[in-house]
């Protein structure tokens, strides 16, 4: 069995997970938009995580930064902030995707050393 790299990656799949159920967990299921794209994020952020475990790159970090960014900017582009608990879902878990994804690629020293090599 291969070894997972970066244990940031099961984290952020575990909360793919998370955001596909938190609707019902949170009693935000009669809020179409945000269910629908929580979930799709949720189930994205499960299909990178899951390529990170197998192959890592530093491109499915950055995927999942923008996962988490989109995550924390939808309920404002998508017209669900006065579903607190959406919102604050998605605050919260967006902020934890995106810290552990950049946490990966500052701390990867391949990952550090390729981006050294781009900017400079």
């Amino acid at each position: 069995m291969k070894r997972v790299k970066h244990w940031q990656d099961p984290v952020n799949a575990l909360l793919g997970a998370w955001l596909i159920l938190s609707p019902w967990v949170l009693s935000f299921q009669n809020v179409v938009v945000a269910t629908v794209s929580t979930a799709a994020i949720g189930v994205l952020l499960i299909a990178t995580s899951a390529g990170a475990m197998q192959f890592a790159q530093a491109w499915e970090e950055w995927l999942d930064v923008i996962l988490g960014l989109a995550l924390m900017l939808a309920p404002v582009l998508l017209g669900f902030d006065a579903a607190r608990p959406a919102l604050l879902n998605a605050l919260v878990t967006g902020g934890a995707v995106t810290a552990l994804a950049l946490w990966v690629l500052v701390s990867d020293d391949e990952f550090a050393a390729a981006w050294q090599r781009l900017v400079g």
